[in-house]
């Protein structure tokens, strides 16, 4: 599995996991991302079951495992978090933070150890070793509850699935042709987002953020001009088209 820094001042971090050569082919691929400071690591997105070891492995040439204190589910979907019950067995004292909503149906991936930390439907932040993390409300961008993870000393926007393209597996980590990318985005946006009013109101959000990096979970990130080149093409899509 690649693994990519992406940002670092001192012992604050940002590394990108993805594009697993072992993934199994009709499985869609998918990013993860860790964020480090000062001794505690917080994984955001973990993934699927099925690259579990290839996870924990890229993990732990970055951090003793023990220093991963905390995780982030932005919702409730299997690649997301299906490999949860796996990291309940490989972490002693762990947290865990993610939609209330979603809690009891994420409990079914397994969950003994890991406390569940509900994130309010208005967000939270998360003091990581010293810094502010922030957990964004995005709800109905893809899940009725859902949220993304501001980092502002990194001036980082993890984005969930708000920016995913359907892309090769040995695609770019980065955005390189933002023309040439909108294929790769546009039904994955048309067709997972519901509501218009919902795009809205969370473009509105960031908008007002500092951002230099834009993480999605899935495809190229965008960086530095194509931030702002997203958010005004999102802004003009319209959503939600299977309701003809």
């Amino acid at each position: 599995m690649l693994t990519k820094e992406l940002y670092k001042e001192g012992d604050h971090r940002w590394l990108v996991f993805g594009r697993d050569p072992d993934k199994p082919e009709k499985i869609i691929d998918t990013n993860q991302y860790m964020i480090i400071n000062n001794g505690e690591a917080i994984i955001l997105d973990p993934g699927g079951i099925e690259l579990f070891s290839s996870m924990l492995a890229s993990v732990i040439r970055q951090v003793p495992v023990e220093q991963v204190t905390h995780l982030f589910a932005s919702h409730q979907d299997p690649d997301i978090i299906s490999s949860l019950g796996l990291w309940d067995q490989a972490l002693e004292n762990a947290k865990l933070h993610s939609p209330w909503l979603w809690e009891g149906f994420i409990r079914h991936f397994g969950m003994q150890k890991i406390e569940y930390a509900p994130i309010p439907d208005e967000g939270r932040t998360l003091n990581l070793g010293g810094r502010e993390l922030q957990f964004v409300p995005a709800h109905y961008l893809h899940s009725s509850g859902n949220f993304h993870v501001y980092d502002p000393a990194a001036k980082i926007l993890m984005s969930g699935d708000i920016g995913a393209a359907l892309d090769k597996q040995d695609a770019p980590m980065f955005v390189e042709d933002f023309k040439t990318h909108i294929p790769k985005m546009s039904y994955f946006h048309q067709r997972w987002m519901p509501s218009n009013r919902a795009k809205s109101d969370w473009i509105n959000r960031v908008s007002k953020m500092d951002i230099e990096l834009l993480c999605p979970q899935h495809g190229g990130i965008f960086r530095g001009d194509d931030v702002k080149r997203f958010l005004e093409w999102f802004d003009k899509l319209q959503v939600g088209v299977a309701i003809k």
